[in-house]
């Protein structure tokens, strides 16, 4: 209720009762936000995908003007759907995730009669950097119905969308979970209302995803990755520190340093070398390797082990992770690999995997995931940022969180 007060003091025109929403709440969801908001436009997205007739009755009788049907349901139930729109006076929205066909199956879903089409990305494709708008250039020439567009939209987005041929932008998170929600609809009701005034170059993924890594901390990515990933023991050697990129694996033993040092030649820029020493007692990093680190443009250290010459270290001011600061070194003697599978801080890290690294300590994200969860790791910061609001406001993250109501049941 809070969050649909202040976005329609941003300027909103529908307000949508999502699908876990409904799960939770049930029609009393859309009964309460009718009866608060009268003059606005009410969406039930329902994700119908049976029994078309009964739900958008339930829907429409608890006060919805807009409900949704999946638009993978089968035509018989999108005709039973759209006859029961019809008879209680709704529209019909067709929502077209993961649809495996979605510009064929919007055409077909013209024909029958659906009023709105949905092209929606879902959140869990969204991780993966799949976009609706394009789509809707494809489809806007091919329809008649009204088209809405979905999934992930930004102030940017918002407004491609809209210049591609959308009638509805219906954005979620970028609104919901922030920690000014009036503040972040103001924004994307200009965008939508002066599409041509948001024409930001368009990052590509590699480039999105550490722009995404560096902004987020590694908590986030820890809860993002379900509590995984984080290495243990390992420690910041400065203060105030972040380190993001691509690892460059060492297998060394207690205090052998040459295989560390010969990686820094075989790095590239923004790489992090990645080491598993084998003893907190024997240094195979110093001031040294750190400071040819730094002039090779690597972006980071972490050291399952110990390093030394911590004075040098904090001067110099590149990332440095490790278990500890001794005063001896080892001696190189060339045992080892480099890019090998190692395992560092208990987890196991392979060649490119991204390390992310700050005052919290150090993850390793698996390569092929990289993008997912660093988009999934900025939806838990835009939640925090919204709970971190609510907390201000004076109340308690139990009662905001409603914990002793989703308690598991024994």
């Amino acid at each position: 209720m809070q969050i649909a007060k202040e976005a329609v003091e941003g300027g909103i025109d529908w307000i949508e009762i999502g699908t876990p929403f409904i799960k939770s709440e049930g029609m009393d969801a859309i009964r309460t936000l009718r009866e608060n908001f009268p003059e606005h436009t009410i969406v039930a997205d329902m994700k119908i995908a049976d029994t078309g007739s009964l739900e958008v009755e339930m829907a429409a009788k608890a006060g919805a003007d807009i409900v949704m049907v999946m638009a993978t349901a089968d035509d018989s139930t999108i005709k039973d759907a759209l006859q029961a729109a019809q008879k209680y006076g709704v529209r019909l929205m067709a929502d077209l995730i993961s649809t495996p066909k979605p510009v064929q199956r919007a055409v077909e879903l013209d024909r029958i009669g659906v009023d709105i089409i949905n092209i929606h990305m879902g959140i869990d494709q969204q991780m993966t950097g799949k976009t609706p708008v394009d789509l809707v250039f494809e489809i806007a020439s091919k329809i008649r119905a009204d088209i809405a567009v979905a999934g992930g939209l930004d102030e940017q987005t918002a407004a491609r969308s809209v210049e591609a041929g959308a009638d509805i932008v219906i954005v979620g998170g970028n609104i919901i979970h922030t920690d000014n929600v009036t503040e972040a609809t103001k924004k994307i009701r200009r965008s939508v209302d002066n599409p041509q005034l948001n024409q930001a170059k368009k990052l590509d993924m590699d480039e999105e995803m550490r722009k995404l890594f560096m902004e987020i901390s590694t908590p986030n990515i820890s809860d993002a990755m379900h509590r995984q990933g984080a290495m243990k023991n390992i420690k910041p050697m400065l203060n105030d520190t972040k380190m993001v990129g691509p690892a460059i694996t060492v297998q060394t033993f207690e205090g052998d340093w040459a295989k560390t040092v010969e990686a820094i030649d075989k790095a590239k820029e923004g790489n992090v070398i990645v080491i598993y020493n084998g003893s907190s007692h024997i240094a195979p990093w110093g001031g040294l390797a750190t400071l040819s680190s730094l002039n090779r443009g690597i972006a980071g250290v972490v050291v399952d082990g110990a390093v030394r010459d911590i004075e040098e270290i904090r001067k110099i001011g590149l990332p440095i992770f490790a278990t500890s600061n001794v005063p001896n070194a080892g001696d190189p003697k060339g045992f080892g690999e480099v890019n090998a599978l190692i395992n560092c801080g208990g987890q196991k890290v392979k060649p490119g995997d991204y390390i992310i690294g700050d005052e919290n300590g150090v993850v390793v994200v698996p390569a092929e995931r990289a993008y997912e969860i660093a988009r999934r790791a900025k939806e838990v910061q835009k939640t925090e940022e919204r709970l971190f609001d609510e907390i201000r406001r004076g109340g308690t993250l139990s009662e905001i969180l409603k914990l002793k109501k989703w308690e598991k049941q024994k």
